[in-house]
């Protein structure tokens, strides 16, 4: 799990919490069919704008955002250097087996696929389709939770104006304006706390998410094809490292450097 993403959340409701016991107690911001408006409206649109079965998909969208980060890129490097030169010393076809013991499907498919002897352009084209169909469901998720972050709030103005309206045939009762003003406020609140701390923060994720995965994936498909054109494996390990920030660069290079 990622522990920053629930820090995150636990952090952000906590203090919305305290706000909350501060100004009162918690059943002055508690109202049902409030709640139904924001929740259920915002689904209804999302439901209308996108494929049943991408809506489907909304509860693994929002776990995938809470599950472990990525592969470390360094150890990733050194591992594709690592069969590079298990590769220049006793030949590509000895890394099927070696390849195997990956946890990584997409390095694994891409080293059989090379110790195969299949042309560089096929395997390209197949790594490359597959890093493109992730990218895409990526941004598919992506988008279910940014009309979450759309539609909150759109609803909770919805829900806003319908308790004005309903406060307002009531004026003849000036000790229901307050109670029915501040209700009518609730359906605003909680579609602006769905949006911002819900929605937007989550699909921040997925984005972050989403860009560290294609990253992982472009190094282990610019590994596997520096291998199997028989590229020394330093060779290799400055392609890879490209990749990297220039900070990260730095580091990298000092530490190859020491080992040499």
């Amino acid at each position: 799990m990622d522990i920053g993403t629930l820090i995150g959340f636990l952090a952000g409701a906590a203090l919305i919490g305290w706000g909350v016991m501060s100004s009162g107690s918690l059943s002055m911001f508690a109202d049902v069919p409030s709640l139904l408006i924001v929740v259920g409206g915002s689904m209804a649109s999302i439901l209308v704008g996108n494929p049943s079965k991408e809506v489907l998909r909304l509860g693994k969208v929002v776990k995938s955002a809470f599950s472990a980060t990525s592969p470390d890129v360094r150890k990733l490097i050194d591992e594709l250097v690592g069969y590079a030169e298990v590769a220049r010393r006793n030949g590509i076809l000895s890394l099927e087996e070696i390849a195997q013991k990956s946890h990584d499907p997409f390095l694994v498919r891409g080293i059989q696929m090379a110790v195969d002897g299949n042309d560089p352009e096929l395997i390209q084209e197949v790594l490359m389709n597959e890093l493109e169909a992730v990218a895409d469901r990526h941004a598919s998720g992506k988008t279910l939770l940014d009309g979450l972050a759309k539609y909150a709030p759109a609803f909770g103005m919805i829900g806003t104006l319908i308790g004005l309206v309903c406060m307002l045939r009531h004026m003849d009762d000036p000790g229901k304006i307050g109670p029915g003003m501040a209700v009518a406020l609730l359906t605003t609140l909680y579609g602006v706390l769905i949006a911002n701390m819900v929605a937007i923060p989550l699909s921040d994720k997925l984005l972050a998410k989403s860009q560290q995965e294609i990253l992982i994936k472009r190094i282990i498909m610019a590994g596997i094809m520096s291998i199997q054109s028989g590229d020394n494996p330093r060779i290799v390990e400055q392609k890879l490292i490209s990749f990297l920030a220039p900070s990260a660069q730095g580091d990298r290079a000092t530490q190859t450097r020491q080992a040499a």
